[in-house]
């Protein structure tokens, strides 16, 4: 997904969906939020999990400063002390150490996945410690911008659309899927609106890719 193939979908999405036109009118039209695809993208979102955006950037600075970048030897060859003064908790040390671990013994291929259907990108990444649908969702919809994906599990989407659809409860990830058909197949363009107005509401905004560069 490009920018002009992004406006597109917006478009259509809009002219057919009063609850994403409601966000566009607003709050405007989001950009196209991409991460760039590789090591330090899954590091992030392992970082993300379970907190917020701002928290997640700002132990990942700290930790790209400390290390001298953000790479699998930089990982491998740390000590747990040069993540813990980071903010990375002993957990995510772990998952972290085993990313690290199958990019340099070739057990994950990272440039490989973008040239593999959806479904396999999935089973390659869930494989590893501490890579669960979530992160395996958002990497292929921001990193591989794949487009028609829905990250059931991740709350601020649960929230978002809760709030857009004025629905009475936080829809479940079984809910969320159903709500997310009317949507096909432009879902990843659904989520990234429904996020611009979650974060739109709340004065916050997405964490920028220059971030990883």
């Amino acid at each position: 997904m490009d920018d002009s193939s992004f406006g597109q979908a917006v478009q259509d999405l809009v002219s057919r969906d009063a609850d994403l036109a409601r966000i566009v009118r607003e709050h405007g039209r989001p950009v196209l939020w991409t991460r760039p695809p590789g090591f330090p993208a899954l590091v992030l979102f392992i970082l993300e999990q379970q907190v917020s955006l701002a928290s997640a950037a700002a132990a990942y600075s700290r930790l790209a400063e400390s290390l001298g970048g953000m790479s699998p030897e930089a990982i491998a060859t740390s000590t747990s002390e040069d993540l813990r003064a980071s903010g990375v908790s002993r957990q995510k040390d772990r998952y972290l150490r085993a990313l690290s671990a199958a990019v340099l013994d070739g057990t994950l291929d990272l440039e490989s996945l973008a040239e593999l259907p959806d479904d396999e990108v999935r089973r390659a990444l869930v494989a590893l410690p501490g890579i669960g649908p979530w992160t395996a969702d958002v990497y292929l919809l921001a990193c591989l911008g794949r487009p028609d994906l829905w990250p059931i599990g991740d709350r601020a989407l649960q929230v978002a659309a809760a709030e857009a659809l004025g629905l009475a409860a936080v829809p479940d990830p079984a809910s969320l899927t159903a709500l997310g058909e009317r949507w096909r197949p432009l879902r990843s363009t659904a989520a990234r609106l429904l996020w611009h107005g979650y974060l739109s509401r709340r004065g916050r905004v997405e964490t920028r890719p220059e971030l990883l560069a």
